[in-house]
């Protein structure tokens, strides 16, 4: 199926490892161009290479998304460096602190501004460069711990936030022919990523989630998320908004405490 993604420009957070890094080449290898930020330069310089070899244009800067300048030169600069905005992934997410009783106030601050916040402020951004080309897609990666309770509260409530924002948004936005989806992924294994390092830490634990939790035996992968958040933000998935979509091959439970919880 052709996904109708070449010539379009595509920007996504996080993109330096894991599922965002995956997202990126999936677009790419669709014909889209590409603008990535992360927090470190190697990483950036790692995946414009891994971008370029798909013969896309592309561009990348260094950005913490919970800092609103930050956020907001990386959005203007992928604009003036590609010509616009076609789609947004805001792909970074992540938690501080464990269960209600032993969380702090700054931890749960701290979950919901790297998932919901950070959000708020690349999507706020990024409008009005959809807007100037007459339209758009927007897509958040949230969690299945958005609608299926795990021990860490923070993480899941800011999860569901997000949910929620995107149905939200996507009722403010359509006017503007702007489409806003949620895709939630459930556990994805992928090298440096939480499951990893369960994975190595306890071979046997982790033998025992994966036959436990998943009808298929298996975790994930950051490519089996790619390829439904393409879908979802080409103009293939055009009727397809304020919607979420599970990727999680029917696992039972979104985490498991293993010396603190672990997440996709």
């Amino acid at each position: 199926m052709d996904l109708g993604l070449k010539g379009k420009i595509a920007v996504v957070t996080g993109a330096s490892q894991g599922i965002g890094r995956s997202i990126a080449l999936q677009l790419a290898a669709e014909g889209a161009d590409i603008a990535v930020c992360a927090r470190g330069q190697q990483g950036i310089d790692d995946v414009l290479k891994e971008l370029q070899a798909f013969g896309v244009r592309a561009f990348g800067q260094v950005a913490d998304v919970l800092q609103r300048d930050e956020v907001e030169s990386f959005i203007n600069a992928a604009a003036s460096a590609l010509g616009g905005i076609d789609i947004l992934i805001n792909n970074v997410g992540g938690s501080s602190g464990r269960g209600l009783m032993e969380s702090t106030d700054d931890e749960w601050f701290g979950t919901f501004d790297v998932n919901v916040f950070q959000s708020v402020r690349a999507s706020r951004a990024a409008v009005p460069h959809m807007k100037a080309r007459g339209g758009g897609s927007i897509v958040i990666i949230s969690s299945i711990s958005g609608y299926k309770p795990l021990p860490s509260s923070q993480y899941g409530a800011a999860k569901a936030a997000e949910i929620f924002l995107s149905g939200s948004i996507a009722l403010e936005l359509a006017p503007s022919n702007i489409r806003v989806n949620t895709v939630c992924p459930g556990s994805i294994l992928f090298p440096g990523g939480g499951w990893a390092g369960f994975q190595e830490r306890d071979a046997a634990g982790f033998g025992r989630f994966e036959t436990e939790e998943f009808p298929l035996g298996r975790l994930g992968t950051p490519e089996e998320v790619a390829r439904v958040v393409a879908f979802v933000a080409s103009p293939a998935g055009s009727w397809i908004n304020g919607g979420m979509v599970p990727v999680d091959g029917g696992q039972q439970a979104p985490a498991v405490y293993q010396k603190g919880p672990v997440w996709r």
